[in-house]
């Protein structure tokens, strides 16, 4: 932890906002602990999910098929309480599939609306590199707006509204490159990796204690509550000092030689919003430094379009953003 940052009544607030946040604290860890019981060793990857739900944001999983990226996505959305639904993206996907249409109704003599998939809480978009691009706009307006327009007519969707669109870096026939506006829609980019040894061997005993594929999953918390969390982020203080630190992380993304263009203002502001949840999540109703450098490469690397040359030496948007993070002065707040 940065000096300066152990004097919680120079930079926190009043104890009513205290106790909203160790609220928010206590759901969260109850959450994480309870996928943990399906996703095993994954313990970083379950706290960057809940930074996306208590964000609101939506998360891309890129990785090799088999990894538990369906599996994460699903067992987050029960223990949320919240509306799951999956959509396998293919060439041949209809905008219509995803956003619903209107069918007629014979008895009551009118159109009526026959909800998509978007309509739910938590989307799991699989393999969403092999929609046509016509078909990632219509999830582009879902991602932004949280609203979908069919035949002309806009709809609300329901309340948290999260994506996480899974993509396999392996297989690039039949796919269609996300464009630079639709990654940049998304809070933050990881990946699940393989489970070493001991984790594999774990994962093995539990399903034969489980005695079944299915696995049981308690329902934590409820998407009224999820709401409310939400909104409690507001409370959660960042000093100016905290806003320069954002802001310089960003900029020098966009002066670096080796690159076409840096994360754009998005950037920043997602980190704001992820730093706040980082802390909630922690209990503490300020934001530290830690907060930014824990979550700072998934959301910034995948804004950083490089120059060819850089990709042809093995350079990535991690790497960039590693190398910013370790330049840029750490801020310290001095007690008042």
């Amino acid at each position: 932890m940065a000096a300066g940052y152990g004097a919680q009544a120079a930079i926190g607030g009043d104890s009513r906002t205290r106790d909203l946040i160790a609220t928010v604290s206590a759901i969260s860890n109850g959450l994480m602990n309870e996928v943990a019981k399906v996703i095993i060793g994954k313990n970083e990857n379950l706290r960057r999910v809940t930074i996306g739900v208590l964000s609101n944001g939506n998360m891309l999983l890129e990785d090799f098929p088999g990894l538990a990226k369906t599996l994460l996505a699903n067992t987050f959305a029960r223990a949320l309480g919240c509306k799951f639904k999956r959509v396998q993206f293919t060439p041949d996907l209809l905008p219509s599939d995803i956003t619903g249409t209107y069918m007629y109704d014979q008895r009551a003599g009118e159109f009526k609306l026959r909800p998509g998939p978007l309509f739910s809480n938590i989307l799991l978009a699989d393999e969403i590199n092999r929609a046509p691009p016509k078909t990632q706009a219509a999830l582009l307006e879902a991602m932004e707006e949280k609203q979908v327009t069919i035949e002309g007519i806009t709809h609300k969707l329901p309340a948290p509204f999260v994506v996480l669109a899974t993509q396999n870096p392996i297989e690039q026939e039949g796919t269609y490159p996300l464009p630079e506006a639709q990654m940049d829609r998304f809070l933050l980019k990881m990946s699940m990796g393989y489970p070493d040894r001991a984790e594999e061997k774990a994962i093995l005993a539990r399903r034969k204690l489980r005695g079944k594929d299915d696995h049981d999953v308690a329902q934590i918390t409820s998407p009224k509550k999820v709401v409310a969390m939400q909104k409690a982020l507001e409370t959660v203080h960042v000093d100016p000092a905290i806003l320069s630190y954002f802001v310089e992380v960003v900029q020098r993304t966009r002066e670096d030689h080796r690159i076409i263009c840096g994360s754009s203002p998005r950037g920043s502001q997602n980190l704001f919003k992820s730093s706040r949840a980082s802390a909630a999540i922690d209990g503490r109703d300020y934001v530290i430094p830690d907060d930014i450098k824990g979550i700072a490469l998934q959301v910034i690397s995948h804004r950083i379009v490089l120059k060819p040359e850089a990709k042809i030496r093995g350079i990535t948007g991690m790497h960039i953003t590693r190398k910013i993070l370790s330049e840029v002065p750490v801020p310290v707040i001095q007690p008042a």
